[in-house]
């Protein structure tokens, strides 16, 4: 309920428990154990911040939160609230609120979606679960789509992204550093348990436009965002991130805009201690700089979980407006915890705060708000009020009707898939395989006909040694023929130089026997007539020697001798 630019939270004895408006933006704290009453007093806010033209966006992680899309019914528990404080006449009523769905998965309500680029590596490292050193490598990797104009829509960008710097990660390496492929392939992993959980669909288009959600209904209140988280809330992790991004989106779209009479938009993160389990030191220090600078955006985050000591101590100092409800203390850890909280309130000199704190019934909570001077008041103990809308959950007929009756419904309804990322790499690896096949053609082409020309050559060479080895086979038996003709010729000759040789050795024995019998027969006649004249020369000789000599004797003796040396003389002679 609102009155005066003040929501009416509740009771505290016969005094109303307000929150000023314009100080909601200072963001607050809803925490308290399972059943006392959180959900309750999440609605009342919510409620009233639509009554004053604040849109507001709440997750819903069991269902009940859908029933503000309808209006309340009395029931006794109900009823005896009103007519105690006698809240119709102070204008309470029941009634619904303008509502849209939204669902990650598109079941529960309108696709809710953004791009892997708005999500960027710090948020989408911790849905992947990744290490410093991996989510490291995750940001060069978005450093490198912004350099070549990539857009990261989905999950097919991203991998293809990865795929495409791990195959060319030697170029990347002196301007980016060295990526392992270890990593690589640990975020590509990551990347695929995503798609299996559900993030395929939710990094899509349409993505949220979150000006979208800063509307206000045709009767002037905030339109209620209800973002149906029960299938979601099973993946804390995604849940949490998302929920971050979903504020960081506000803070980097919204301009600075100061202190308003009444926040641009209130954010309800329930479940909140999902936002900081396991969250590093990094993610820890860029939530509490989203949530210290957005209030200067005009927008109030509330966050819901069941004790303050699961929110940081440096967020926790950053909740000015606190409703807190019942914590139990059953073991020492509790019970310190218990006091931390008492602790942080004002002092109240009408109670203890401690033990009022750990006996406070169903719809009961101690509340703190910040006055007109943003200063906290004294903690009071308050009746929270019942919400105007119903309290459980709605029929699906009713959710698809409602769904389908949204003004935003055919805009986020339909999915479409743009030239990105994917396409782009597609494209340039179709055209990088044309090239290679092209260079691979021609290679294999230059290939052949170097085959072919080795082949012509080895066969040129084949035939030349066959026509060199033909030709000197020719030649050799040419060789052959030769130097038999030549040995024949030189049988030949030799025969007929013997034979010639044999004749002229008959001819030469024939002209000897012949010069020999002429010889003879001259010799015969020289000797005869040697004979006869040396015979006569002899007589001669002799005769004169026989003169000499004397006698008979000397007679013969001179022609013995006369005679045999005439024929001596003369056989010399013609010898």
């Amino acid at each position: 309920m609102i009155r005066d630019n003040r929501i009416f939270l509740g009771m505290s004895g016969d005094e109303r428990v307000e929150l000023e408006v314009r100080m909601a933006n200072r963001h607050g704290l809803i925490a308290g154990a399972t059943g006392t009453g959180k959900t309750v007093s999440l609605k009342v806010l919510a409620e009233s911040f639509s009554d004053a033209g604040v849109p507001v966006f709440m997750a819903d992680v069991k269902g009940d939160l859908a029933g503000m899309h309808e209006a309340g019914t009395d029931k006794e528990s109900v009823r005896a609230k009103i007519d105690r404080y006698n809240l119709e006449e102070q204008g309470f009523g029941y009634k619904s609120y303008p509502v849209n769905f939204w669902d990650v998965y598109a079941e529960g309500g309108m696709p809710l979606r953004t791009t892997v680029s708005e999500m960027g590596p710090l948020l989408l490292a911790r849905i992947l679960g990744l290490s410093e050193t991996q989510t490291s490598v995750l940001t060069v990797v978005f450093k490198i789509a912004d350099d070549n104009d990539l857009l990261l829509v989905d999950t097919k960008d991203l991998k293809a992204l990865l795929a495409y710097v791990q195959e060319n990660a030697s170029d990347f390496a002196m301007e980016y550093g060295n990526m392992s492929k270890q990593s690589m392939a640990v975020i590509v992993r990551a990347v695929v348990a995503l798609e299996s959980q559900g993030g395929d669909r939710f990094f899509a288009e349409p993505a949220l436009d979150v000006s979208d959600w800063l509307t206000v209904n045709y009767d002037g209140r905030g339109m209620i965002q209800i973002l149906d988280a029960r299938k979601l809330v099973n993946s804390p992790v995604m849940y949490s991130t998302f929920l971050l991004w979903m504020i960081s989106e506000l803070y980097e779209t919204l301009p600075e805009v100061g202190d308003l009479d009444k926040p641009r938009m209130v954010f309800f993160f329930d479940e909140a201690h999902l936002l900081f389990e396991n969250a590093s030191k990094a993610l820890l220090e860029k939530i509490e700089q989203v949530v210290k600078l957005i209030r200067s955006k005009g927008v109030g985050i509330y966050f819901v979980t069941q004790s303050p000591r699961d929110i940081p101590d440096g967020i926790l100092a950053q909740l000015g407006n606190k409703v807190q409800h019942a914590l139990r203390a059953y073991t020492p850890a509790e019970t310190k915890a218990v006091r931390k909280a008492a602790e942080s309130f004002r002092e109240n000199p009408d109670f203890d705060t401690y033990d009022t704190l750990i006996n406070l019934g169903i719809g009961e909570a101690l509340v703190s708000t910040l006055d007109d001077d943003g200063v906290p008041t004294i903690v009071r103990k308050t009746s929270i009020l019942p919400p105007q809308s119903s309290l459980g959950a709605i029929d699906d007929s009713v959710r698809r009707a409602a769904i389908e009756g949204s003004a935003l419904y055919k805009r986020y309804n339909d999915y479409f898939d743009r030239d990105s990322a994917y396409e782009f790499l597609t494209r340039k690896n179709a055209e990088a395989a044309a090239e290679a096949a092209r260079l691979a053609e021609e290679e294999a082409r230059e290939k052949a006909e170097a085959e072919e020309a080795k082949a012509a050559e080895k066969q040129a060479e084949a035939e030349a040694r066959a026509a060199e080895k033909q030709a000197a086979a020719e030649a050799r038996a040419a060789e052959r023929q030769a130097a038999a003709e030549a040995r024949a010729a030189e049988k030949e000759a030799a025969a007929a130089q013997k034979a010639a040789e044999k004749e002229a050795a008959a001819a030469q024995k024939a002209a000897e026997r012949e010069a020999k019998a002429r010889k003879k027969k001259v010799t015969s006649v020289i000797s005869t007539t040697a004979g006869s004249a040396g015979s006569t020369i002899g007589r001669e000789i002799g005769s004169t020697l026989g003169k000499t000599v004397g006698g008979s004797f000397g007679k013969k003796i001179g022609a013995n001798v006369g005679s045999t040396l005439g024929r001596g003389i003369l056989k010399t002679f013609f010898s």
